[in-house]
């Protein structure tokens, strides 16, 4: 199975197919739903990355993706500019979990 990345930006691309990991850098809502029926309809695409950007701007097509289908898998990361979470993002999330303050 293969990664495959759907980015907002030429940058994170770049740096991913220097990994080995190919995809293409879309813009556009249209763009995005294009993009993922094709990974999607390629059946050696285990993984799908996508930029955070995408989850925050249209996470309707994100969601009816990871409801509708069972591969590939759905994983967002962050661009070069960083997440979009919280510094304390996993640590709040424990405490929510656990309902302690750590």
């Amino acid at each position: 199975m293969k990664m495959f990345l759907i980015s907002d930006n030429i940058d994170t691309y770049t740096g991913m197919r220097l990994a080995g990991v190919e995809g293409v850098v879309v813009h556009k809502r249209e763009e995005l739903k294009k993009a993922l029926e094709d990974a999607i309809g390629n059946k050696e695409n285990g993984i799908v990355l996508l930029t955070e950007k995408f989850g925050r701007e249209f996470p309707d097509i994100i969601d009816d993706v990871r409801l509708n289908h069972r591969l590939p898998l759905l994983i967002e990361i962050p661009d070069r500019h960083g997440t979009g979470r919280a510094p304390d993002f996993i640590t709040s999330y424990v405490n929510e979990a656990i309902g302690l303050k750590l």
